[in-house]
C-alpha cells in the first residue's frame, strides 16, 4: 500500500515567468552523447547496448523537450542557466572520490570535448554556464548567489541523471528555499525504474513533478494574467 499522506504537505506554488529559471543540468558529451565519453568507452568494451535506454531517452525525449523549454523561456526573456560537471584540474583531484572514477573514465575534464554541452542544447552567449565538481550544483558553484541576484524563487530542473546530479541539485535548491519543479519528460537516467523511483521520492515534500506541456501551460497562464493586470 502506498503511503501518500506525506504528499499532502508538499508545497503548493505556481511558476511565474518573472521569477522562474530553467536549469539545464549535465547535458554533456561525457555521459549524454554515445559517440564520446561513456558511450565511447562502452562501445570499445562491446557493451554500448547496456546504455541503450539512457541514450535513446536522451535523444528522443530529453533533448527535444528541453529544446521546447529553452525556446519558451528565451521567448519570454526568462533566465536560463546551464550546469555542467567535471574536473577542473588535470589529475581530477578536485572531484570527490565517489565520482572521480567516472570522471576519469569518461575524460570529463574542462577543455575536453567530453566536458562540452551537447550540440543540440548549446547555450547562448548570455546564458551562464556553471561547472560543479560535486553531484549537486549548490555544493560547488555560485548558483545560489546567481539565482538570488536574478530574483529567482522557482526553478525548473532538466537534464541527466535524474537520480544523481539533477536530483541532488533539485533537493539542494528545495533546502535553500526555492520552489522546484522536476521536468518529468526532460530528465532521464538509466531505466524507467530509476526514473520512477526518484520521482516518487521527490514528490514527498521536495517539490513538484510536471511534464513540459504542463510547465509551458502554467507559465503562459500566469504570464497572460500578469499582462492583463498590467493592461
Amino acid at each position: 500500500m502506498n503511503a501518500n499522506y506525506v504528499e499532502e504537505f508538499t508545497e503548493s506554488f505556481t511558476l511565474n515567468p518573472t521569477t522562474t529559471a530553467l536549469l539545464v543540468i549535465d547535458m554533456q558529451n561525457a555521459t549524454g552523447n554515445p559517440r564520446h565519453g561513456l558511450g565511447k568507452l562502452l562501445e570499445s568494451q562491446g557493451r554500448l547496448e547496456s546504455a541503450g535506454y539512457r541514450f535513446d531517452r536522451i535523444e528522443n525525449t530529453i533533448v527535444p523537450n528541453t529544446q521546447r523549454l529553452l525556446q519558451h523561456f528565451r521567448t519570454l526573456g526568462a533566465p536560463v542557466i546551464y550546469v555542467t560537471y567535471g574536473a577542473e584540474l588535470p589529475d581530477c583531484s578536485d572531484v570527490p572520490k565517489h565520482i572521480r572514477k567516472l570522471v576519469i573514465a569518461t575524460n570529463n575534464k574542462a577543455g575536453e570535448i567530453e566536458h562540452e554541452i551537447v550540440d543540440e542544447l548549446k547555450p547562448r552567449p548570455d546564458e551562464p554556464v556553471l561547472n560543479k565538481v560535486t553531484m549537486g550544483a549548490f555544493g560547488s558553484t555560485g548558483i545560489d548567489t546567481l539565482l538570488k541576484a536574478k530574483g529567482i524563487t522557482e526553478i525548473v530542473c532538466t537534464g541527466v541523471s535524474t537520480n544523481n546530479c539533477v536530483g541532488m541539485t533539485a533537493m539542494e535548491a528545495s533546502d535553500r528555499g526555492y520552489s522546484v519543479v522536476l521536468a518529468s519528460d526532460a530528465t532521464g537516467t538509466c531505466s524507467d525504474e530509476m526514473q520512477d523511483a526518484f520521482i516518487a521520492m521527490f514528490l514527498r515534500l521536495w517539490g513538484k513533478v510536471m511534464t513540459c506541456d504542463e510547465i509551458i501551460a502554467q507559465i503562459d497562464d500566469v504570464n497572460k494574467d500578469e499582462l492583463a493586470s498590467a493592461g
